[in-house]
């Protein structure tokens, strides 16, 4: 009944609640952003999702398209700017998902959603965290985000699958809210973010 009915009208209620109570800060960041980065306070990346339906994930833009002399982009260290750090430490970048949680193609909690070109680096145990929707925080969020390996995020995000529940959701929430004022885990030693999945990490 809560995995197949009450989960997704519990995401709805929430995601609209959640856009409602933080529309103020929504404001305000995206006219910091806007202003960072040249008019783009957005962010839009593909994302496989429940059943690995591709969707486009909508984020806050932390950092800018700044390029070198010979047109590539500058590393991720140098992009980043100042409220796009803040952003990202805060935990705000990931406000603009709950449009995607309003429109269904996410969840509140859930595996979070990886780029499309690690679909075919999974193994079939890992491939399990496509059996529901992807969410904005998860198990593996609350265990150490992007501190752990992948290995281990994806033991996580399986162990989520096969033990989803009303109460296991209630905790992630309040650990979420924890991890969030602790920022535990934002970031890999010696990375801005993470580092990109091969298939064995």
């Amino acid at each position: 009944m809560y995995k197949h009915f009450l989960k997704r009208v519990f995401d709805f209620l929430g995601a609209l609640f959640g856009l409602l109570l933080l529309s103020p800060i929504f404001i305000v960041v995206v006219i910091g952003l806007f202003i960072a980065n040249e008019g783009k306070p957005f962010f839009f990346q593909e994302r496989p999702g429940k059943g690995e339906r591709v969707f486009k994930i909508i984020k806050f833009k932390s950092m800018n398209d700044k390029k070198d002399s010979n047109g590539k982009l500058l590393p991720d260290a140098k992009r980043l700017t100042p409220i796009g750090a803040f952003v990202r430490k805060t935990s705000l970048d990931e406000i603009p998902q709950l449009i995607n949680v309003l429109k269904g193609d996410m969840s509140l909690i859930g595996p979070r959603p990886l780029r499309t070109y690690y679909l075919p680096l999974y193994s079939e145990e890992q491939k399990r965290r496509h059996e529901v929707r992807p969410g904005i925080t998860g198990w593996a969020q609350v265990n150490g985000r992007n501190a752990i390996s992948w290995t281990k995020k994806f033991e996580l995000d399986v162990y989520y699958v096969k033990h989803s529940s009303f109460i296991l959701d209630i905790k992630i929430f309040f650990l979420t809210i924890k991890k969030v004022f602790v920022r535990e885990g934002i970031s890999k030693e010696g990375h801005v973010t993470t580092e990109a999945f091969n298939g064995k990490n």
